[in-house]
């Protein structure tokens, strides 16, 4: 029948046993026999029953659901984390509430606050770029809400976090161009106030000066973390008149947005400069030619920042807050593996 649906008091007269016992019985109470629980859960199915999640809310104060907030989605970084999310989350049977920030400070905090308002039992966070204002967080941990920032995070005490070791990633990709002899390194970094964007500039800093290399300021060139960022980077180096023989861009969009103008401008990778970028992608591969990168743990990162949500869950206020950082791999594929033609003219 149209708008029918199915209650508790539906299946209980169906089996002949109190709401309370279907009520238990489909949450996995100890109190109910399995004999009994298979029955119900046999005649809820057939009669299509699927459980009021807000009420079950009101009623046990437990959601089961995650709230999970990210900055981009079409991004295979963050495509990557969310299925590992996913994926952790059905084997302890939660459900994950899924929002985008579009890298969008304010609607990162709307977000935010419809997830609260939701109930959940934990929260999971990847600050937008913009995001500079983190009461909405400090409000979070206040109403006694777990919450793990998860890769891009904020200098706050008392907050679980997981992230990759950017500093050493961004370090070993440098040293690699070192390596095979290039000594004019440009960085297309991120914004300064982001984690991830402090740590892998630190990284690339780091390798030039354990190995004695001295760079133009200029080089370092801060921005954001999209392919329109990496575009206008290089058209800034390019403009300069002063083009370095090779750089790390510190995502793989921004990586793309190298490659989109160093086409434009009828200039070969890596012969006429050559690249690493910190992320991967699964269509490295049809890039011409497919370029080396700098391997984050994505799924780890999201399993195991859904497992320290649940963790904190579980343990409430005995829970201590956990800092987890994750080896990050260098994979050499056709681009710096050799000093480019173009960059052995410009340094004879």
């Amino acid at each position: 029948m149209k708008g029918f649906q199915v209650t508790l008091d539906d299946i209980a007269k169906k089996v002949k046993v109190s709401k309370v016992t279907v009520s238990k019985a489909l949450r996995g109470h100890p109190d109910i026999s399995a004999e009994t629980a298979k029955k119900i859960e046999l005649v809820a199915q057939n009669l299509g029953y699927y459980p009021n999640f807000m009420a079950r809310n009101l009623s046990s104060m437990k959601s089961n659901t995650i709230g999970v907030i990210v900055p981009k989605i079409a991004h295979f970084f963050f495509s990557s984390v969310i299925e590992a999310i996913y994926d952790a989350a059905f084997e302890n049977n939660y459900e994950i509430i899924l929002t985008v920030s579009q890298e969008n400070s304010e609607r990162e905090l709307r977000h935010i606050r419809s997830l609260l308002s939701m109930r959940v039992d934990g929260l999971i966070v990847s600050l937008s770029e913009q995001t500079r204002d983190y009461s909405i967080f400090q409000e979070a941990r206040k109403r006694g809400v777990p919450l793990v920032f998860m890769d891009r995070v904020p200098g706050l005490d008392g907050f679980n976090t997981v992230v990759a070791d950017d500093c050493a990633g961004a370090f070993s990709a440098t040293e690699q161009a070192i390596n095979i002899g290039y000594r004019k390194l440009a960085h297309l970094a991120g914004y300064k106030h982001t984690n991830i964007g402090r740590e892998r500039c630190r990284g690339f800093e780091m390798a030039l000066k354990r190995y004695g290399v001295h760079t133009n300021r200029e080089w370092i060139v801060y921005g954001g973390f999209g392919e329109e960022d990496g575009y206008k980077g290089f058209m800034t180096l390019y403009e300069s008149g002063r083009l370095p023989e090779f750089i790390l861009a510190v995502t793989f969009p921004v990586a793309l947005g190298v490659y989109r103008a160093v086409e434009e401008l009828g200039m070969r990778i890596p012969n006429d400069i050559d690249i690493i970028s910190f992320g991967n992608s699964g269509f490295n591969r049809f890039l011409a030619p497919p370029m080396s990168y700098v391997d984050q743990p994505t799924r780890e990162l999201g399993r195991k920042a859904l497992e320290l949500t649940l963790e904190n869950i579980r343990k409430k206020d005995q829970f201590v807050p956990q800092h987890i950082k994750l080896p990050t791999n260098l994979v050499l594929c056709k681009t710096c593996i050799k000093k480019g033609t173009a960059a052995r003219r410009r340094t004879r």
